[in-house]
């Protein structure tokens, strides 16, 4: 018996009431997928890319080499580097106010004293991969929500020579980013991000290629020939609510991800930040890691606590993540205060995540026909064998993330 088979989903509140909705996911689960567009051809993302990005820890006047240098350090000191995280990828606001007089971007003079191509061989010398940012029209987003002093500095009309920059500074990911070029500089999307997508494909470096245009003109039907990953959401910040509405949205997109080298991004990973919990970062992580999601941190990793540096470095979690067996996740059930979530792994069996999305302790529940040896994820230990269902007594916010094997 397989995932795809038959579900079924219930919670019992913990005032006592009970209810239960029969979910039946078939064969066609992965027969009816529509019909899969070619992977863009760069032999790059093979897996979701994992790493760290500045943004959510120090966002736009903030940003230093130093910090950078200091980020790649903590990855390697920490063991995030060697759990996966291999990317270092430099956000907004790293760029000077304006280009230099052959038109090449260049950093800011007093935050970035080095250079970037200096920046990018010390992350390297830490066994780490380097990643910078873009945009296709002539703003950035700092520039227009952070009032960042610069003008011209987007890549709009030097496409080419910004991509060549980028090879010849060692750059191994490119985060480009939409920021209103549609309204500002009157660009397609699509034909925007294509014509970034041709340049990098002329240079002799391989670079990873992620594109943001926040979900809107839903990427995912037409992004998987263009880049490697694609926002599938507006920025998720770092507070409950945030978590749970991304985590709706992700429910009707799942069936356009997939390896090699084209993933749905619901946006980096805001686990140690802001208001949320230890459940809450948890369980946040689980739905990222069994909807195949990239895993960027964005926090800084020499502060973490040990509890939030347990859950980013969770290998058998990340090993959920990394593992595609020809969907990504999918919502199997949802109801008032639940939802069940799940995604077949290899060699069989599936991983699922029962999430309390209430405000009170409940025990959610998900039967599966057949014999299950059953695996918590974050207790690492196994819990038994058990005959037709699964289920967790959890925490307000909490998830119970459980791998099953067939007995």
């Amino acid at each position: 018996m397989r995932l795809d088979h038959a579900i079924a989903a219930n919670r019992n509140a913990s005032t006592g009431s009970t209810g239960l909705v029969l979910l039946l996911v078939v064969l066609t689960w992965l027969l009816s997928l529509p019909a899969a567009t070619h992977a863009l051809a760069n032999g790059q993302a093979g897996t979701p890319p994992m790493g760290w990005n500045s943004w959510n820890q120090v966002r736009c006047y903030d940003l230093t080499e130093d910090v950078v240098k200091q980020a790649a350090d903590a990855l390697a000191d920490t063991g995030l580097r060697d759990a996966g995280y291999h990317y270092v990828v430099v956000d907004d606001c790293w760029q000077a106010p304006a280009r230099a007089a052959d038109g090449s971007l260049q950093p800011d003079p007093k935050r970035f004293p080095h250079g970037i191509a200096d920046l990018a061989d010390y992350v390297h010398s830490r066994g780490l991969l380097f990643g910078i940012y873009a945009v296709p029209g002539s703003r950035t987003c700092a520039m227009a929500n952070d009032a960042y002093p610069a003008s011209g500095i987007g890549s709009l009309g030097h496409e080419r020579q910004d991509a060549e920059t980028f090879d010849r500074w060692g750059v191994d990911y490119l985060k480009y980013d939409w920021c209103n070029a549609d309204t500002v500089d009157g660009l397609d999307r699509k034909a925007a991000f294509e014509k970034m997508r041709d340049e990098l494909a002329a240079l002799p470096r391989p670079i990873v290629y992620a594109i943001s245009e926040y979900g809107v003109s839903s990427p995912w039907t037409w992004a998987r020939p263009v880049a490697n990953l694609w926002r599938t959401t507006y920025d998720l910040v770092p507070t409950w609510d945030s978590v749970l509405a991304t985590i709706d949205q992700q429910a009707g997109v799942a069936a356009h991800s997939g390896s090699p080298g084209g993933w749905n991004d619901p946006d980096m990973l805001q686990v140690g930040n802001g208001t949320l919990t230890a459940d809450e970062a948890r369980a946040h992580f689980s739905v990222w890691a069994v909807l195949n999601a990239p895993l960027f941190a964005g926090t800084d990793p020499a502060k973490l606590s040990d509890t939030d540096l347990a859950t980013l470095g969770n290998a058998e979690a990340i090993a959920v993540d990394q593992d595609f067996a020809g969907s990504q996740g999918r919502r199997l059930d949802a109801g008032p205060g639940y939802q069940v979530w799940g995604k077949p792994l290899t060699g069989g069996g599936f991983a699922v995540v029962l999430l309390n999305t209430g405000s009170t302790t409940a025990t959610v529940s998900a039967a599966i026909p057949g014999t299950w040896n059953v695996r918590d994820l974050w207790a690492h230990r196994g819990t038994g064998t058990v005959v037709g269902a699964v289920s967790s007594a959890l925490r307000p916010h909490a998830a119970a993330f459980l791998k099953l094997t067939p007995r």
